[in-house]
């Protein structure tokens, strides 16, 4: 995004590994999530469909966009599906390895014909995470999933505040090193630009009411971190009307934001040969970057630090500070479980007696337990239910970690491991 060069980013070894055997790759994710300057650093022809002119010529003759020194970018695939079924077909016929390389802010509606699987092989772009901010990490999570318990260390200079300023600053590249009414401006538009433009224009999903939409939008932001139900949800986006939406045109909302992935849920972690009982199965709701939802609610330095709330009311653990920490963990942590081919989810029991915030998953089923805590210090209360896990599981966890707003990355005596989150890394 923008000028300057290039800064390599996670996603990046990944997307070298796949070029260099298959022959087509989408890179997919948000708008503004640095997708089309990644792309650009290996295309050696390039079609953008969001220019209206390369649109309507690709339009009339879609097998073009195919034609050209490759790797071939088709950046913005989505506003002209039947590039899919053309890519697909073209790998059916041979096409070698690192042909085709396609980028897409949107889920189209209705998808293509067919859906590439074994032709085109899907990775998925997130925004910045915390140490591709800070260049640095001294706590592998890759470290972590071997099971070895290995020594952790380091020293981060980061406070609450520091933390409060990433939250609010965004992983979105373009966004890096603006600041107050600019930044808030910037997001705002972000915001408007997905309810007015490109859920209608990108996913092709016709929503009659945007304003509502925004209020649905903004009902996930409050609801950041937690597993709120579908009622607590539609209330708080609909506060004061007396005729509630139904189901059906609730799910058309969720359907919508999802296509653009704005939405970006943690699924509830259920184990096979499951030990554990009566596992809650609600996703925690989460959406693409902690930013979008501080910007839905309202919420600035000043009163995130002083500990008020802002937007709709819907019931959380702690502080609105404290869940979009924990926003901005999941965020990072999400893409290093994707470099380790692993999967991040949650772990809740049906009544919340027990809760483990985020669940790192290895291909076998076992795992990395994860609390994040809004605290410098931990004691023991804020990991009994790391010790509750690892007591039902055994070997299966891996390790045991809290992530933290403090200074220092150390194990305790029982040899959990305490991180803070501005030293974790893939």
């Amino acid at each position: 995004m923008g000028g300057g060069p290039y800064i390599r980013r996670i996603v990046d070894g990944e997307l070298d590994e796949v070029l260099g055997r298959l022959a087509a790759v989408a890179l997919e994710g948000a708008k503004g999530v640095g997708k089309t300057r990644t792309a650009l650093e290996r295309a050696k022809t390039v079609h953008r469909l969001d220019d209206p002119a390369v649109l309507e010529v690709a339009r009339a003759n879609p097998a073009r966009l195919l034609d050209g020194e490759r790797p071939v970018l088709v950046d913005e695939w989505q506003r002209l599906p039947a590039v899919w079924d053309l890519v697909r077909r073209a790998v059916d016929d041979g096409a070698e390895p690192g042909s085709f390389l396609l980028t897409g802010s949107a889920i189209p509606d209705p998808p293509p014909t067919h859906s590439g699987a074994g032709r085109i092989v899907s990775i998925r772009m997130r925004p910045l995470t915390l140490s591709e901010r800070l260049g640095s990490h001294s706590v592998s999570l890759a470290a972590l999933l071997t099971g070895d318990r290995p020594e952790v260390g380091g020293e981060t200079p980061l406070t609450v505040e520091d933390y409060v300023e990433e939250i609010l600053a965004s992983g979105f590249p373009g966004l890096r090193g603006l600041s107050g009414r600019v930044r808030r401006l910037q997001l705002e538009g972000y915001i408007q630009r997905i309810v007015d433009r490109d859920i209608p224009d990108e996913a092709g999903v016709r929503i009659r009411n945007p304003t509502a939409l925004r209020r649905w939008l903004t009902a996930y932001a409050a609801a950041t971190a937690t597993t709120a139900s579908f009622e607590k949800i539609r209330d708080a986006a609909t506060a004061g009307q007396e005729r509630k939406p139904g189901k059906e045109a609730v799910q058309n909302y969720r359907d919508a934001l999802t296509r653009v992935w704005v939405l970006d849920e943690i699924e509830a972690w259920i184990p096979a040969d499951n030990p554990l009982r009566q596992l809650a199965q609600a996703p925690k709701h989460q959406l693409v970057d902690p930013a979008l939802a501080a910007q839905l609610l309202g919420a600035q330095a000043s009163t995130l630090l002083s500990g008020a709330s802002s937007g709709p009311s819907i019931s959380r653990p702690g502080t609105l500070l404290g869940v979009l920490f924990e926003s901005l963990a999941a965020q990072s942590i999400r893409v290093y479980a994707a470099h380790n081919e692993a999967r991040l989810k949650h772990l809740r029991t049906a009544r919340g007696r027990q809760e483990v915030d985020l669940i790192v998953e290895r291909a076998d089923g076992a795992v990395v337990a994860i609390e994040v805590k809004l605290a410098r210090t931990i004691g023991d209360e804020d990991v009994k239910h790391l010790t509750w896990l690892q007591d039902k599981l055994g070997d299966r966890v891996l390790d045991r970690v809290v992530v933290t707003t403090g200074p220092t990355a150390y194990r305790r005596t029982d040899g959990i491991a305490v991180v803070p989150l501005a030293l974790l890394g893939p």
